[in-house]
C-alpha cells in the first residue's frame, strides 16, 4: 500500500479500531502449486486479538478466521502447510472502509475556477497486515476443533452485537448464538471449513479524505458531498472535515512547538 504521509494513519491502535469496525479483510496468498493459481484472494471475516499497540513488537496482534474447504485457496495453503501446519510463505490481508467515494474536480472550488489544474479522484480508507498464518485444516485433531468451535463463537457474538446491534439490551433482540443451532449440524458444518490463524507482523493504512487539499478545495468538497444528500456523501463530508482539522493542527504544532 502507498502510504502517502498526508494520508498515513500512525496510530496501531486506531487501525485495530479500523480492523474491528471494517471486519471484512481480503486475504491474499502467493503460494507456488502445479494445482491452483499462483495468487489467490478470499473475502474473510475476521476476529482480532489485539497483542500490542507498539510499532516495534514483533507481533502486534492475531486475526483469527475460516473459509471453507473447497476454496482452492484453501487446497494451496493446505497442500503448502501439511507438514508443519503453518505457511512459509507470509500473507496479506486488505481491510477497506465500506464508505468510499470518487471526488469530482466540480467540487475543487478554490483552485478550478483559477487554474483548472485539478484532477478527479476517489476518497477511501484502508488497513493492511502482513503477517504468518498458521492453518487449522485436520478434522481430527483436537487443536483444530477447539480452535474453530471458539471462532465461530467469538465471530458469530462479534456479528450479532456489534454490527446488528442485538445485545438483549434497551429493548434490543437477543443475539443468535451457535449453540441454538443442532450440535451434530455445527459438527458438520465445521468439518466443511479450515481455519486460519494470521500474527500481525506488520500493519499500515490510510484515510485517503482530500488532506492533501487546500482548505479552500478542502470546503467545497465538503458542501459538494453534503449536497449529495446520501448517507455515503455525509460520512465522507464529516471525514474530510476531520482529517482536514487533523492535519492543520499537526501544520500548527510543528510551525509552533511547546518549548
Amino acid at each position: 500500500m502507498y502510504l502517502r504521509a498526508v494520508h498515513a494513519e500512525s496510530s496501531i491502535q486506531a487501525l485495530f479500531e479500523f480492523i474491528k469496525a471494517n471486519p471484512l479483510g481480503v486475504l491474499t496468498t502467493a503460494i507456488s502449486s502445479p494445482s491452483h493459481p499462483f495468487i489467490q484472494s478470499s473475502h474473510i471475516p475476521w476476529v482480532l486479538d489485539e497483542i500490542s499497540d507498539d510499532p516495534e513488537a514483533p507481533v502486534k496482534g492475531r486475526l483469527r478466521g475460516h473459509m471453507a474447504r473447497a476454496n482452492p485457496q484453501s487446497k494451496a495453503m493446505i497442500e503448502s502447510a501439511s507438514n508443519t501446519t503453518k505457511l512459509e510463505q507470509d500473507v496479506m490481508i486488505l481491510f477497506t472502509n465500506q464508505y468510499h467515494h470518487y471526488v469530482t474536480p466540480k467540487f475543487y472550488t478554490e483552485t478550478k475556477p483559477v487554474t483548472a489544474k485539478v484532477v478527479p479522484t476517489w476518497n477511501y480508507a484502508a488497513a493492511q497486515v502482513y503477517g504468518k498464518a498458521t492453518i487449522y485444516y485436520d478434522s481430527a485433531a483436537e487443536e483444530t476443533a477447539q480452535y474453530l468451535s471458539r471462532q465461530i463463537d467469538d465471530l458469530s457474538k462479534m456479528c450479532e452485537t456489534s454490527i446488528m446491534g442485538y445485545t438483549g439490551r434497551d429493548g434490543k433482540p437477543e443475539p443468535w448464538s451457535v449453540s441454538e443451532a443442532p450440535e451434530r449440524y455445527i459438527d458438520i458444518m465445521k468439518k466443511a471449513i479450515i481455519g486460519i490463524e494470521v500474527t500481525i507482523e506488520s500493519i499500515g493504512g490510510k484515510a485517503k479524505m482530500s488532506q492533501e487539499s487546500g482548505e479552500g478545495d478542502r470546503q467545497g468538497v465538503i458542501e459538494g458531498f453534503n449536497g449529495l444528500g446520501s448517507d455515503v456523501g455525509a460520512y465522507i463530508a464529516q471525514q474530510v472535515k476531520e482529517r482536514g482539522e487533523m492535519k492543520d493542527a499537526d501544520a500548527q504544532s510543528r510551525k509552533n512547538p511547546i518549548s
